[in-house]
């Protein structure tokens, strides 16, 4: 598994949501949706729709640009990896205390049924 596997175990994303996020990382200003678009080569409903996505991870921020004469559009840039990071890590110890814990209702649950199940005849 590479990497950017992380991004896809961990929140489901998908293959354009990574190009997405790579074309993020690799470009050396924050970019619009447009120029996310061209740098995928997907059309902008499609690309918007991967962004929300990023968005909604915390894997990207959005910025508002403000026009002198009125009006405003939006930026995109990458979240810092290292906050990326602990957020994978906490989610990681969030399933693992949790599965932690469902292994042990199940034990609880099933520890004591074993001496009053009947025999299973082979």
């Amino acid at each position: 598994m590479e990497c950017e596997g992380l991004l896809a175990c961990f929140h489901g994303l998908k293959e354009l949501d990574k190009e997405c996020f790579r074309a993020l990382v690799e470009a050396e200003e924050p970019l619009t949706v447009d120029d996310i678009a061209d740098a995928v080569d997907r059309e902008r409903s499609t690309a918007y729709r991967a962004v929300q996505r990023l968005l909604q991870t915390g894997f990207i921020e959005k910025d508002q640009i403000n026009y002198d004469q009125g009006g405003y559009y939006h930026v995109y840039s990458p979240t810092d990896p290292s906050q990326i990071a602990d957020d994978m890590q906490r989610m990681l110890n969030d399933w693992y205390a949790k599965m932690g814990q469902l292994i042990q209702e199940f034990e609880d649950k099933y520890e004591g049924s074993e001496a009053s199940a009947p025999p299973i005849d082979g």
